[in-house]
């Protein structure tokens, strides 16, 4: 089977790249910044655009039926290590709240600048979907 396109309705329509792809029942996620329906980068600092970013990333790893527990590896590129080192007791509430007590393979990565440049954060990873609650997208 060839790779498939994830692409969430409820997320930016994707240009030039998916949001996920789903290759088996391994579900690439692509990276996300704190990006809202409206294609701009939440107001508020690391906290809000860690929840944001995240949210972004189970919105398209729940289309292709996973859920948290299913993520195997994720990875964090920011632009202010410190800062986001200043608000890991909010981010992980954050974790907790949107994903419960699981915490798969993580990298936390420091860099200068992001594609938006107000973004502080982007967030990618790696599912793998069991079988009976694999999604599979219908591609057009």
């Amino acid at each position: 089977m060839r790779p498939l396109a994830v692409n969430p309705a409820s997320l930016p329509a994707p240009s030039g790249y998916s949001h996920g792809t789903l290759a088996g029942t391994t579900l690439h996620l692509g990276g996300q910044t704190a990006l809202d329906a409206d294609m701009k980068i939440v107001p508020g600092g690391i906290v809000e655009q860690f929840r944001q970013a995240f949210g972004n990333v189970l919105t398209t790893l729940r289309t292709a039926g996973g859920v948290p527990e299913d993520l195997v590896s994720i990875t964090i590129y920011l632009t202010d290590i410190p800062d986001y080192q200043a608000h890991g007791r909010e981010i992980g509430k954050v974790w907790r709240e949107l994903a419960g007590p699981v915490y798969p393979a993580m990298a936390g990565i420091g860099c200068t600048a992001l594609w938006q440049p107000e973004a502080l954060i982007e967030i990618l990873g790696v599912a793998v979907i069991p079988d009976d609650r694999l999604v599979t997208p219908i591609q057009n």
